[in-house]
């Protein structure tokens, strides 16, 4: 099963100088359909490593391998068709149709001079059926709920079939029904022999789905491995500065989960 990921060693800055330098040293590898959740605090990188593993961004060293082919060595088009790419925010300033945004995703693969082909259009139905929008298909995208709109671009990069996907924050800004939609779709597309990398600013969502978590921090990745030995309660109140409990919850969830707590509870003598 191909989708295996390999980074080694992977560093960025905007400039060559020493305060500049985003992160450095950045390793883990992922075998085929696994999920990799990235957590960290604001600014501390986690948008940036993304877009250096898609190569939106060039890093200053290290490389990005997927089954062995090193990133540096190929074009953007193959590059795409290997990575799919879901930024944190993106608007259309032109009410497109859901299935004219979807269609999009294959740019790579229609020339400046050319309209999509029934293949293009078939890889786009193919798509919205799979992430199960394909109803949507003729709706302008202006017209969108956060949820929906999240799950087209989903749809988008997975019009090139890719190997790997990676989600920037895809939860950001929805209310929690549409997360667990999202997570939901998270979940099937790694049954599916999918390997994901998602950022996210939420260390349950570690728990839901993640088979390895790495927190990035004051410029490394300051701890990864499975969710279940990183994500401890020292970690988290070194990560975040605040007290996070970590519950297990059995009753058919059999799962953990992180509840802040607050210091109006630890004033009062709360237990939470």
């Amino acid at each position: 099963m191909a989708g295996r990921v390999d980074i080694r060693d992977l560093s960025f800055g905007y400039t060559d100088k020493a305060e500049d330098i985003i992160f450095s040293g950045i390793r883990f590898s992922l075998e085929p359909g696994e999920v990799f959740c990235l957590l960290g605090p604001n600014g501390s990188g986690k948008s940036t490593l993304l877009k250096c593993i898609s190569r939106v961004l060039t890093p200053a060293s290290g490389s990005v391998a997927i089954d062995g082919e090193n990133l540096n060595t190929m074009s953007p088009a193959k590059i795409a068709g290997k990575l799919g790419y879901v930024p944190q925010s993106l608007v259309s300033a032109f009410p497109f149709t859901v299935e004219e945004i979807v269609v999009m995703g294959r740019a790579s693969r229609i020339s400046m001079i050319s309209s999509p082909s029934k293949q293009d259009r078939d890889k786009a139905w193919e798509s919205m059926e799979k992430i199960g929008i394909d109803h949507l298909a003729r709706r302008p995208c202006n017209r969108l709920s956060g949820g929906e709109w999240q799950l087209v671009l989903i749809a988008r990069a997975l019009t090139q079939s890719p190997r790997v996907l990676l989600l920037d924050e895809p939860t950001s800004h929805l209310d929690l029904g549409n997360q667990v939609k999202i997570l939901e779709k998270v979940g099937s597309l790694s049954r599916d022999g999918i390997t994901i990398i998602m950022a996210s600013h939420f260390p349950d969502h570690a728990f839901l789905h993640a088979d390895q978590v790495g927190i990035l921090k004051n410029r490394s990745m300051a701890v990864s491995g499975k969710p279940d030995q990183v994500l401890t309660e020292e970690v988290l109140f070194s990560t975040y500065g605040i007290r996070i409990r970590v519950i297990e919850v059995l009753d058919g969830i059999d799962r953990k989960i992180c509840v802040p707590v607050l210091k109006m509870n630890e004033s009062r003598g709360e237990n939470p």
